[in-house]
């Protein structure tokens, strides 16, 4: 990393107190998580960079790269990340490639293990499908997003399609670094079972959400159900808030 590295916006930054960081999911946009950020800024500094807002093509090392400079110019020396879908897999590939400079990890209903991601087809062939699966918040923050960065979606799109995550899994797992896997009940775009191996993998600890009226609970839950997420991650009881 050099003084010429790029850095991500930061459109979102709030609290004060030990830094977590919020990576978002595909086609998502920091202030679609603005109500998580508000909840977790009465314990913490928050911070959101916009993964897609990159000139250019998108590049997976580039933008972990830009993750790290962006961290550094800001001071932030260790810092605990949260990453939800798309966003775990930059999260897992920064941990892998700074250990020392990671608190602790939380991965909500992520990319996992799983080499070939469907959703990324369905962006790659027809991105307007895409909606079928989205709530109507995430579409609108799809759309937005897809409009303002077409080709760094798709880039991105085929990063997670082809690429394999083991490597950087075995890597945080031999770091170890604390992490924990954090799971709906009834996600409808990603697996449990390979969430569940993604864990395993990385020695981490692995909890399913669950609504106390047994509603389901779907992927877009970290943005829908804020205050579920924050009882989920006072429940883990591992220090991610304190």
């Amino acid at each position: 990393m050099t003084a010429q590295d790029p850095t991500l916006e930061v459109p979102l930054d709030v609290g004060q107190g030990e830094p977590l960081v919020i990576l978002h999911g595909f086609g998502m946009r920091p202030d679609t998580y603005g109500g998580l950020a508000r909840l977790l800024a009465e314990r913490c500094r928050v911070l959101i960079p916009d993964l897609f807002a990159l000139r250019g093509r998108w590049r997976y090392e580039d933008v972990v790269g830009a993750l790290a400079a962006t961290l550094e110019q800001r001071g932030l020396e260790r810092v605990t990340l949260v990453g939800h879908s798309f966003g775990g897999g930059i999260e897992l590939g920064y941990a892998s490639r700074h250990p020392h400079r990671v608190r602790e990890l939380v991965f909500s209903d992520t990319l996992a293990v799983a080499r070939e991601w469907r959703l990324s087809t369905e962006v790659a062939r027809h991105p307007t499908r895409l909606l079928r699966l989205a709530t109507p918040r995430a579409s609108v923050s799809f759309l937005r997003c897809w409009v303002d960065h077409p080709r760094q979606l798709a880039d991105a799109a085929w990063w997670a399609f082809t690429s394999a995550r083991e490597r950087d899994s075995r890597a945080v797992a031999r770091a170890g670094i604390p992490a924990h896997v954090l799971w709906a009940n009834r996600d409808s775009v990603l697996s449990r079972p390979d969430g569940m191996r993604f864990a395993e993998e990385l020695g981490a600890t692995f909890t399913v959400a669950a609504r106390s009226d047994g509603r389901p609970v779907d992927h877009d839950w970290m943005f829908l159900r804020p205050d579920l997420f924050v009882t989920v991650l006072d429940d883990i009881d591992q220090g991610v808030l304190t």
